[in-house]
């Protein structure tokens, strides 16, 4: 599944080409995603003008005059801008298309994505209205990880990829900023300390802006706007590397399983 470097890397790929444009059709084939396209997406949104492109969560939002469209990609979801006259694919759902002659196709292969609009406030929308805090916003530190903890018995690695605490924040990442944090993803985390806390949220931070740099991961599905892959599957600390060294040369990466997502660690240098 795209996360968060992924779909920061889309919103940044494509609003170049779509900010002041106005939108010329909308064009659904296949209605049923997820959940439903929403019917009014292809009677409202004609006529009005992309304002802006911004992310919450791992969440699209393309602000228009009159009201968003929020779009998830799902598990293999892609965006791409192409010439509007491009014919389709086989799982090219949705086509926005815009008077400058080109069209933001939406192409989801296993269609567990989804395309909403929006007329009110966005953040009130029921996806969107209790995620936790953007990990790169001042709005996210250790201090509030370190509150929010409190009581905890669940492992920290599921405490921080719980989007009610800290949103974005997905498997590889996870275990990748806890490495660097050097934490035990099995912590409990009520029983992890505040400076501690501290240099975990400084690691979310510092391996999300670092993905996002070289366009995210790509492990299985993910391709860029611009069809290219993501390249940060090449600096991977310990994320599927089961039984090789450890970059602090501690020892052998071990895997388990835990909260049912491959989690992979060095129980040297973790505690």
């Amino acid at each position: 599944m795209p996360e968060l470097p992924e779909v920061e890397t889309t919103r940044a790929g494509i609003e170049p080409h779509v900010r002041g444009a106005r939108v010329r059709t909308v064009v659904v084939r296949q209605p049923q995603l997820r959940w439903p396209v929403s019917p009014e997406l292809t009677a409202e949104l004609p006529g009005q003008r992309i304002e802006a492109v911004r992310r919450r969560a791992k969440y699209l939002l393309f602000a228009a005059e009159r009201g968003h469209v929020c779009l998830h990609l799902g598990m293999s979801g892609r965006l791409r801008v192409v010439p509007a006259d491009t014919p389709p694919g086989a799982h090219d759902h949705v086509d926005i298309t815009l008077d400058t002659g080109q069209a933001i196709r939406f192409n989801d292969a296993r269609r567990f994505g989804s395309v909403f609009w929006l007329r009110g406030d966005p953040e009130a929308f029921s996806l969107l209205a209790k995620l936790g805090p953007e990990p790169l916003s001042e709005a996210f530190d250790g201090d509030g990880l370190h509150a929010r903890s409190r009581g905890r018995r669940a492992p920290v690695k599921a405490f921080i990829m719980d989007s009610a605490t800290v949103v974005g924040v997905g498997n590889i990442y996870a275990s990748e900023a806890l490495h660097a944090a050097g934490i035990h993803p099995r912590r409990a985390a009520g029983r992890i300390g505040l400076g501690r806390y501290r240099r975990l949220a400084e690691a979310i931070r510092t391996v999300l802006a670092g993905a996002i740099a070289v366009g995210g991961t790509t492990l299985r599905d993910y391709i860029g706007v611009d069809g290219d892959t993501g390249y940060f599957q090449l600096r991977l600390a310990v994320y599927d590397k089961a039984g090789q060294a450890c970059p602090r040369g501690c020892g052998p990466i071990r895997r388990e399983i835990i909260g049912q997502r491959a989690t992979f660690f060095c129980p040297v240098c973790q505690r």
